[in-house]
């Protein structure tokens, strides 16, 4: 007579779902269509439900964690769509977030996977090591290498992933690598505010003429911008992948630094920052001496198109015209984990000329989704080719959007389509109707070259 034994949980005891969120789930449905899994797929096991379903029966030892168990979690963009379509305001956003650190420690993934996820997070919330993976891919396509692995013969050969990221990199310069912010930005006219600007890994790397931009303006409307020396990553990539241990210690991190100034407010101009910094009570949590900190953290953190709009309440700046229509993009770590929907749009119709188009479906994830474009390419290029075809209809000039990831993926699937829209951060839009500049200026495929007093 054999014995069987039993297989050893699912979850263990260091932070698993709680049982009291998940009772808040009464299967009712009206996530089912905000999720972008279940539109594509009509599979109950990838829905919002049906992934609470299998997290309710691994919490209490009815399912042992599997590969297949925890692929129904990974296929979660983490959109937070479901969480404002939720009638019972349960938050699946502490759910999942949860649900992947345990499958993170305690799942041994295929090596190919366990490769792929080290690679990744060995580089992105590194901006120096970004940087010099956008020099080499700059070299790469300077000396044509780039144009001999795009054959098609050359194309069926290569992993998802990597055809992947040969679609996102954009064009690089070696000026806007070797681009830095400086560190203090004086407030225009009356000082009304004193600001920390939070500068990002990738934001930082690949997209500093934001974080320029971000600074002019908020100097214009009249607030001092601070940029501390020394900034990491805030550990949002990290945290929405499962990796909890590493984004607490970035965050720690971040916090000593950054909260060393007297300042009002903290501004972030990445959806996925901002979203992951507002949540800082809840990730340091459990750190001791921590806890009263974040908390008197976390409110003054402000995404910047938020902080224009409560800005612009009483503040009047001239604003010159910019004749273009713009598709507004909602970023979903912005629109749906932070509820920030108005105020871009608020402070995007004060340009004068400037004509706001809403993009249809606009709730849907665009397939970036922190890294999730990465580790699942084929979901994420089915959500990038329809966003695309969703733009393009619009028949609009630029596409606007405020988030990184948005960015690139938006941009590459535009340029699959054969649409050569630019996408811009909105606070860029706003930087060129405060400076006067003619449109085409701050279109990235017409910049001029910066000069020296491009940058503030």
């Amino acid at each position: 007579m054999s014995l069987r034994t039993a297989p050893p949980p699912a979850f263990d005891s260091l932070r698993p779902p709680e049982a009291e969120v998940i009772a808040d789930c009464v299967h009712c449905g009206f996530c089912l269509p905000a999720c972008p899994t279940y539109r594509l797929w009509a599979n109950e096991a990838d829905s919002p439900r049906g992934r609470i379903h299998l997290m309710d029966a691994a919490l209490h030892g009815e399912l042992a964690l599997s590969p297949e168990l925890a692929g129904h979690w990974d296929a979660c963009l983490g959109c937070m769509a479901c969480v404002p379509a939720c009638p019972s305001g349960v938050r699946f956003d502490r759910l999942i977030e949860r649900t992947r650190q345990q499958v993170e420690r305690r799942l041994r993934r295929p090596l190919g996977q366990r490769l792929l996820r080290s690679a990744l997070f060995a580089v992105l919330p590194h901006r120096r090591r970004v940087r010099a993976v956008a020099y080499a891919l700059m070299v790469y396509r300077s000396a044509g290498v780039e144009r001999q692995l795009r054959r098609p013969i050359v194309q069926r050969h290569l992993p998802e992933s990597l055809r992947t990221v040969q679609r996102l990199v954009p064009p690089v310069t070696a000026a806007s690598l070797r681009r830095v912010t400086r560190r203090h930005v004086a407030a225009m006219g009356r000082r009304r505010a004193r600001v920390v600007l939070l500068e990002g890994c990738v934001q930082g790397a690949m997209f500093s003429e934001v974080n320029a931009a971000t600074a002019r303006v908020l100097a214009a409307h009249g607030c001092d911008v601070v940029v501390p020396v020394g900034q990491g990553c805030c550990g949002a990539l990290e945290l929405h992948a499962g990796r909890e241990s590493a984004a607490r210690e970035r965050a720690l991190a971040l916090l000593a630094l950054i909260e060393r100034d007297n300042v009002d407010r903290f501004v972030v101009n990445s959806a996925g920052c901002g979203s992951a910094m507002k949540a800082y009570d809840d990730l340091l949590a459990e750190s001791w001496g921590w806890t009263r900190r974040a908390a008197r953290f976390t409110p003054l953190v402000r995404d910047v198109m938020e902080l224009l709009a409560e800005l612009q309440a009483d503040t009047k700046p001239s604003l010159h015209p910019l004749p273009l229509r713009v598709a507004y993009h909602d970023a979903c770590h912005l629109a749906h984990a932070q509820g920030i929907r108005l105020q871009p749009r608020e402070v995007l119709r004060r340009i004068p000329e400037l004509t706001l188009i809403d993009v249809p479906e606009g709730d849907v994830c665009c397939g970036s989704a922190g890294v999730y474009n990465l580790l699942q390419p084929l979901t994420a290029a089915e959500l990038g080719r329809a966003k695309a075809e969703a733009i393009r209809g619009t028949g609009a000039d630029v596409v606007a959007t405020g988030n990184p990831g948005c960015v690139l993926q938006i941009r590459a699937w535009l340029s699959a389509a054969g649409a050569g829209m630019p996408v811009l951060h909105p606070v860029q839009l706003v930087d060129a109707s405060l400076r006067g500049r003619h449109p085409l200026d701050v279109l990235e495929h017409r910049r001029r070259p910066s000069r020296r007093g491009d940058m503030p």
